[in-house]
């Protein structure tokens, strides 16, 4: 069992609570703890992770939110930065599962956020898990 934290992004509410349902459904079916943390958007998500990774509290994470292409250049920025935040994390050794959707436009989101359809969050939570067996599997020697 492990203690997983979801840290999401609030930004466009709707998809976060299909996100959360997936997500917390998911670590519930494998009989998981978690807490969970709202941050505004996702180019928070890697920072209050790797805060969060400094209390040794949990065992791995995972980052929902949602990300929705518009007429400005911003979309690339927070796609990219908030990824290529996890992504340090996780080469740091962080088990992380990125559920942050990045989409072009709303219906893509919905049906990416519903654990009815795509549920990317519950995938989100699979990664997670893995990478997380696979630290404690190094760990093991």
């Amino acid at each position: 069992m492990a203690k997983i934290l979801i840290v999401g992004a609030g930004f466009y509410r709707h998809i976060y609570e299909l996100q959360l349902q997936g997500a917390k459904a998911a670590l519930e079916a494998g009989g998981h703890k978690y807490d969970v943390l709202e941050v505004p958007g996702a180019l928070e998500i890697p920072a209050a992770i790797s805060m969060a990774a400094d209390t040794a509290a949990y065992d791995g994470f995972v980052a929902l939110g949602c990300v929705i292409r518009g007429e400005t250049f911003h979309f690339e920025v927070v796609a990219t930065e908030s990824a290529r935040g996890l992504m340090a994390l996780t080469l740091d050794g962080l088990p992380i599962g990125n559920g942050i959707l990045t989409v072009e436009n709303e219906a893509q989101a919905l049906t990416r956020a519903d654990p009815a359809q795509k549920n990317k969050a519950g995938e989100a939570v699979g990664a997670a898990l893995a990478l997380l067996t696979l630290k404690r599997q190094f760990e093991q020697g």
